[in-house]
């Protein structure tokens, strides 16, 4: 006859500490932040085809086994965790002053959101890689178009109930942003390419870009 456990005994192995699930949280998160930026350095360095999983596992100080828990390719590492930063791109945009107007949140967001991530792991979104432009653009599209969606419904949150068309008002607002972003981008990766001298970083080209926005409206007011 089976012996049941006692009413109130544990069974399975004790349960990870606080303490211990945060800081191997925390290994997780590095281990992962250091392929991307092995992984974005190296790329501008040698090139899409020049690196392999290797290096980049090398370069973050882990074995291949490693990197695979993480990534299933190197194709994966061509940007920067997406996801996360349209994240946070959402977590800044929540805390824009309610009365600010739609564009000049987004704007001031997306900056707010650029911040937290390492300039090495944004280096597939503004230089060219050899090797990469196509992959990189097919991600791009697929991203953004993802984030368009999820934008649009944050834009119509901030509008006025009864804004007319509000649906429709919030898709071209967010809409126009994100083009803006893919404006900024193509222009940077074209002057790198073509070896154009210029000072302005990407943050300044974006508020440009939003400034040519209201520049339009305004003229077509």
């Amino acid at each position: 006859m089976r012996n049941e456990p006692a009413a109130g005994t544990r069974t399975g192995p004790e349960p990870e500490p606080e303490a211990e699930a945060g800081l191997r949280r925390r290994k997780k998160e590095l281990t992962r932040t250091r392929l991307r930026e092995g992984a974005a350095e190296l790329f501008a360095a040698r090139g899409f085809a020049g690196t392999t999983v290797a290096d980049i596992a090398a370069c973050a100080n882990v074995s291949e086994r490693t990197f695979f828990r993480y990534f299933d390719s190197k194709e994966a590492l061509l940007l920067p965790d997406m996801n996360l930063l349209f994240e946070y791109v959402e977590a800044a945009l929540a805390t824009r002053p309610h009365e600010e107007d739609p564009l000049g949140a987004i704007c001031n967001a997306l900056l707010t959101a650029a911040q937290p991530f390492a300039a090495s792991t944004l280096t597939a979104l503004t230089h060219p890689i050899e090797g990469a432009e196509p992959l990189i653009a097919a991600r791009l599209v697929e991203a953004f178009a993802a984030f368009e969606d999820r934008l649009t419904l944050l834009v119509e949150q901030r509008l006025p109930r009864d804004a007319p068309d509000a649906d429709l008002r919030a898709a071209v607002i967010a809409g126009a942003a994100m083009s803006s972003v893919r404006a900024v981008l193509r222009t940077q990766r074209r002057r790198r390419q073509a070896g154009t001298v210029t000072d302005a970083a990407p943050a300044h080209l974006l508020v440009r870009s939003f400034d040519i926005l209201h520049e339009i409206g305004t003229t077509a007011s």
